[in-house]
């Protein structure tokens, strides 16, 4: 079906991001997930295209409101390529929406000139061993100094996407002890230069997918965060934490659409090229079939996303909607996969084939950002059960 929600600007902003692509990505792609890490200079030449700070002010080097569209495009060419830009997603697109939402004029004019030029990239340090998706089970704490002047870190944290290549972390943290009525009070998000002293790197962890970005152990010990870097007021984090979370999983949404639609090209392509027994695969009637199912379910998962962007872009995005839109796209985003890399047969075992990336980086996508579970739950309460 003919999709509506791009202009020609739009489409001419995917051109120069296909065409970044094959010249700055895909030659080092592989060596990158080798390393586990991308070339730190690729967020100083994405910041060169304008395409670091979404959304900063013009004053701040970045520009200005911009439709979350554009973000959506660029997820879009990363999946038709089956490559990533580290956890650039997770920077712009997730944690810089808590500093545009939260920071005062001070640390705007700290913090919003290097975030859009690339020099400052960012990561957040919510998850704990043994918490989970439980926030409000945070341990970690951040107690305020005896002059005010700083808070004093101690803690850990796992899971934490692009932490080695980031150059401020925003750490949720306790600065406050929860109450009777109320264990989600007390959490405060603190933003923390990843050089500052007692902030320590644990292991860089082995992942099935999503091999170019790292994600690691973190510890701090009685690191010193200036009173000025408490993001938005002590005791709330938890509300603010709760606020982004319905961009962040139309993003995920977006991004298993993208891989989807990726993926059956990918099965078509090999398909038509491939022959057996005399004749091409794709000329099987059940690899039609399948091609067909995944086309049509697909199409059905590009049209709810797209109504979800269009719904982020009006602000009417819900909490329930962005929900639905994770829990389907990442279960369809899944079945299709699946399906096309059996079409490769056992090529689609191999890393040097797409579809074993894309098999592989996708699973994660039905776990953070709220499990399938926790979308369940949200859309059942939505429904008033």
């Amino acid at each position: 079906m003919k999709r509506s929600i791009y202009n020609e600007d739009h489409e001419a902003f995917r051109a120069v991001i296909r065409d970044f692509i094959a010249k700055e990505v895909t030659p080092h792609f592989e060596q990158w997930e080798k390393d586990n890490l991308v070339d730190r200079e690729l967020f100083r030449k994405l910041g060169e295209l304008g395409v670091m700070g979404f959304d900063i002010p013009e004053e701040f080097g970045g520009p200005g409101e911009t439709s979350y569209k554009y973000q959506a495009v660029m997820t879009e060419e990363c999946a038709r390529a089956a490559v990533q830009f580290g956890h650039y997603s997770v920077s712009t697109g997730i944690v810089l929406p808590y500093l545009l939402g939260l920071a005062n004029q001070e640390q705007k004019q700290r913090w919003f000139p290097g975030i859009a030029s690339g020099d400052t990239m960012l990561c957040i340090a919510m998850t704990e061993p043994g918490t989970g998706s439980d926030l409000a089970g945070i341990r970690t704490t951040a107690k305020l100094s005896e002059y005010g002047t700083h808070y004093v870190l101690n803690g850990s944290k796992t899971f934490i996407t692009g932490a080695r290549n980031s150059e401020l972390c925003i750490v949720a943290a306790r600065t406050s002890a929860p109450t009777e009525q109320d264990r989600r009070h007390g959490l405060s998000l603190l933003v923390v230069a990843t050089d500052s002293e007692g902030f320590e790197y644990g292991r860089k962890l082995d992942k099935i997918g999503l091999k170019a970005s790292d994600t690691s152990e973190l510890s701090f010990t009685d690191v010193k965060v200036p009173v000025e870097n408490l993001l938005g007021e002590q005791d709330k984090g938890f509300s603010y934490l709760g606020k982004n979370l319905p961009r962040e999983r139309l993003s995920i949404g977006v991004g298993a659409c993208a891989t989807a639609t990726a993926a059956i090209q990918f099965a078509k392509e090999y398909t038509q090229q491939r022959q057996v027994f005399g004749k091409p695969v794709a000329a099987f009637q059940n690899t039609k079939f399948v091609l067909a199912e995944c086309a049509a379910e697909v199409e059905a998962l590009q049209a709810m996303v797209d109504k979800g962007i269009e719904l982020d872009d009006a602000g009417e995005l819900t909490a329930a909607d962005a929900a639905k839109i994770k829990l389907f796209g990442t279960e369809v985003a899944a079945r299709v996969i699946d399906k096309c890399l059996q079409l490769h047969g056992g090529y689609g075992y191999m890393t040097e084939y797409p579809i074993a990336r894309l098999y592989a980086d996708t699973r994660v996508s039905r776990i953070f950002g709220g499990t399938s579970e926790v979308m369940k739950t949200i859309i059942a309460k939505d429904l008033g059960l």
